[in-house]
């Protein structure tokens, strides 16, 4: 079989239950020199089989739980329940905790995702996760505890001691050098968890609790976990006066705005007056369906990002070229990929999350 563009294959060395809803697998490329480097934080597409799904197949983001060792990769997957399938697990989670066994294959991308730490930052670093958010700070502890004399603070929250996947792997890198504090919540701990002491509390991660464990207010913080969690976390962090540049954040779940209110009755949003450019400013961006425009200038970001600044709303999910979901027609113009997306979209149609005007351009949104 032909490689997908931008696919490659791995082959499935290990797999090792982590809690009981979370396991690891240890992949590596099948091809010799297969093997591409990440920084912590990142994560892996993989390309699955689907017969439901257009094309026979589907797509499914990672973290990398582990620590780079130039060889293989390791991913840590929570079962996810979904009504499709016999086995009651969701399509990815699914495909490998029921389907894949040592030796097996599966497509995948190289590393993606710009949830990386800021190597060029000397403050202390707050690692805030819950549930299988974990996967990708574990990888950054793995880098901070290894490479960097920086302080950092890692509190993950989840059900109980029975679905805490990694806990003895983070204890011992706490313990691997000074500066390194972990502090575990767990929301509902069984009798045996409040024998056994590991969590510093029960419940909910607030804001009380944070004060208690965090020394001082000035942090680099990732952020990474289910969205109600997100949504509560940013919170609470805004409020200890962190500021919202320094919470970098993935989301595990449906995309969602942190800190938003809910969400009133969709309105259609008002037509974008055209702003005309001056000489040497910035390319005009016209968009044909709401029958607005706006100048794109350097440090706007994405073609996505523009028209969400000129208040439109076009369909997006994973922002980072995967999905397809921000697909749409280039009536005019050009454009140029800051990000190479992992499959071309169909002709005369663009990926607006990763894409900016090199020129005058006319878009279907």
């Amino acid at each position: 079989m032909a490689a997908p563009a931008g696919f490659r294959r791995l082959r499935l060395l290990d797999a090792r239950r982590e809690s009981a809803a979370i396991t690891s697998y240890f992949l590596e490329p099948v091809d010799p020199g297969g093997w591409a480097p990440f920084a912590p934080g990142q994560f892996l597409v993989f390309r699955l089989p689907d017969a439901a799904s257009p094309g026979g197949w589907a797509l499914r983001n990672y973290s990398i739980s582990g620590p780079s060792d130039g060889r293989t990769y390791r991913i840590s997957v929570k079962r996810e329940p979904c009504a499709r399938g016999a086995d009651g697990a969701g399509l990815g989670s699914g495909h490998f905790h029921h389907r894949l066994r040592p030796g097996d294959e599966v497509w995948a991308s190289a590393p993606r995702g710009e949830f990386v730490l800021d190597e060029t930052s000397g403050r202390a670093v707050l690692l805030l996760s819950g549930g299988v958010g974990i996967t990708p700070l574990l990888a950054m502890l793995h880098h901070l505890t290894e490479r960097s004399d920086r302080p950092v603070h890692f509190v993950h929250a989840c059900e109980d001691g029975r679905n805490h996947a990694l806990a003895d792997e983070v204890e011992a890198l706490a313990a691997a050098r000074a500066g390194i504090s972990a502090h575990f919540v767990y929301r509902a701990p069984t009798a045996e968890d409040e024998a056994r002491g590991r969590h510093v509390a029960s419940g909910l991660v607030t804001r009380a609790l944070l004060r208690s464990l965090l020394p001082l207010d000035d942090y680099d913080v990732y952020l990474c976990g289910p969205t109600p969690f997100m949504q509560a976390q940013y919170a609470t962090l805004l409020g200890l006066g962190v500021r919202p540049e320094r919470i970098a954040t993935e989301f595990f779940g449906p995309a969602s705005l942190l800190g938003a209110a809910p969400a009133p009755a969709p309105v259609a949003p008002a037509p974008v007056a055209p702003e005309p450019a001056s000489a040497g400013e910035g390319p005009l961006v016209s968009f044909a369906r709401s029958g607005g425009a706006t100048v794109w200038r350097e440090g706007a970001g994405s073609l996505l990002e523009l028209a969400e600044g000129a208040g439109l709303s076009p369909a997006f999910s994973c922002r980072s070229g995967v999905c397809m979901t921000c697909s749409a027609a280039l009536l005019s113009g050009e454009v140029e990929y800051t990000e190479e997306p992992l499959d071309e979209p169909a002709p005369g149609q663009v990926l607006l999350c990763c894409t900016r005007p090199r020129g005058d351009v006319t878009l279907d949104i």
